[in-house]
């Protein structure tokens, strides 16, 4: 068995002109074989059917090194243009041969899955330079089985690849030999068809992870969940970790549950922490950050996450303080016509100030108002970071609880990068 490193790439796409809809088959496969099982079959028992403008494709990816190979097929649906079937790409070296094809068809068939000869290996006299030879869909170990590489190879490979698409997401950690330096396994191959393909030769790992930012704003969301799940994701650099934050405030007759998902640097992995930075009497600012180290792990899908951890202290008793209650996505404080409210007994003092947070892909102040049990400016206890969040405060000074509300104060924010003044009695996404 020579230890040459094979990559085959194939795209197919076929449309029927003229029809309103088109009848696709729709799977996904991904395994390690041995060479010796190849070529295979494969046939979907899955159907979809396509709006006019869509066509159905086939995608193979194989990779081959030395024994093992990887294959990757996917069946679907696609907005690509018919075409003929065409060679997109074939580079042979001394130590790799990459191939890539592009076939669209114009009517209905199945692909027959191609050949494993298509792609011949060919044997090569065996040269000086030794090199780790792995294949593995988890991680290579630090003993890689040790080969002679073929005559004319100068350098050691090591890498990953990540492939993704349509219920397809695949690691791929690849060792062996090479004719040229650097990470260009792929020769600058990033889709074949609809599956995308990523290399990294960096030893520290990229990540996937949901991606989106969400805004509520509605009453009584410290004890009723919101469920939300993102319908994207997003490849981290290198050595970045995933992450969701959820910032809630609660100032009695309204709350405001911000919640970001993405990626993130320079916290500690696999960490889950639910704070509470104000309340529970009076007005209530509680999160939940989540940093973790695997693909899609921040996938939290209610507020129930949150909301579970809170303290459930007794219904207090109405005190004599009367004060403005309002959380608003806004770039000034609350207004003079926010609704006032009579505070819980326990509390001392009104707030009235605004909270500047940046970071997960949101920048936005929030002004907040409300009942408070001590006479600080400062609602978050002077924090600066909550989860993925840069937060600053100006708080305006407190009012003594002389029974009425406190005359607002305009707050102008500059280089404000997401200006929103929303009232959401549902559901505000962006991805």
């Amino acid at each position: 068995m020579s230890s040459l490193l094979v990559l085959a790439l194939l795209g197919v796409t076929f449309m029927l002109p003229g029809r309103q809809a088109l009848l696709c088959n729709w799977g996904t496969y991904k395994a390690v074989h041995n060479v010796s099982e190849l070529p295979l079959q494969w046939t979907v028992k899955l159907q979809k059917e396509c709006d006019r403008g869509w066509g159905c494709h086939d995608s193979v990816m194989l990779i081959e090194n030395g024994p093992s190979a990887l294959l990757v097929l996917s069946k679907g649906l696609t907005l690509a243009q018919p075409q003929k079937a065409r060679l997109l790409q074939k580079r042979v070296l001394r130590a790799l041969c990459l191939a890539s094809s592009q076939i669209l068809y114009s009517h209905s068939l199945l692909l027959p899955l191609v050949s494993h000869q298509e792609f011949p290996t060919p044997e090569l006299c065996p040269g000086s330079l030794q090199c780790a030879h792995c294949l593995s869909t988890g991680r290579c170990p630090e003993d890689a089985t040790v080969k002679v590489c073929p005559k004319g190879t100068t350098h050691c490979y090591k890498g990953e690849l990540l492939v993704t698409g349509e219920n397809i997401l695949t690691r791929l950690q690849v060792q062996g030999c090479m004719s040229q330096p650097g990470c260009n396994l792929l020769n600058g191959t990033q889709d074949i068809g609809p599956v995308m393909v990523k290399e990294s030769c960096d030893s520290r790992r990229t990540l996937i992870c949901h991606k989106g930012i969400s805004f509520h704003m509605t009453g009584n969301l410290t004890y009723t969940p919101v469920d939300w799940t993102s319908d994207f994701t997003k490849t981290c650099d290198a050595g970045q970790l995933c992450q969701e934050t959820m910032l809630l405030i609660d100032v009695g007759l309204k709350s405001l549950l911000l919640w970001t998902k993405g990626c993130s640097q320079g916290e500690a992995p696999d960490s889950q922490t639910t704070s509470m930075h104000a309340g529970p009497i009076g007005v209530l600012v509680a999160s939940y950050t989540h940093f973790c180290s695997s693909d899609l792990c921040n996938g939290a899908s209610s507020s129930s996450i949150l909301l579970k951890s809170l303290p459930r202290p007794a219904a207090p008793a109405p005190g004599d303080l009367h004060c403005s209650s309002c959380v608003q996505l806004t770039s000034g404080s609350c207004s003079d016509y926010s609704p006032t409210i009579v505070c819980p007994k326990g509390t001392t003092h009104c707030y009235n100030g605004n909270i500047h947070i940046q970071g997960g892909g949101l920048t936005t102040p929030v002004a907040v108002a409300g009942c408070v049990a001590q006479p600080s400016t400062s609602l978050l206890n002077h924090s600066k970071n909550i989860g993925i969040f840069s937060v600053h405060e100006d708080g305006l000074f407190p009012v003594p609880p002389t029974g009425a509300a406190p005359a607002t104060f305009l707050t102008q924010v500059m280089g404000l990068g997401l200006a929103l003044a929303l009232w959401c009695g549902g559901l505000c996404l962006f991805g």
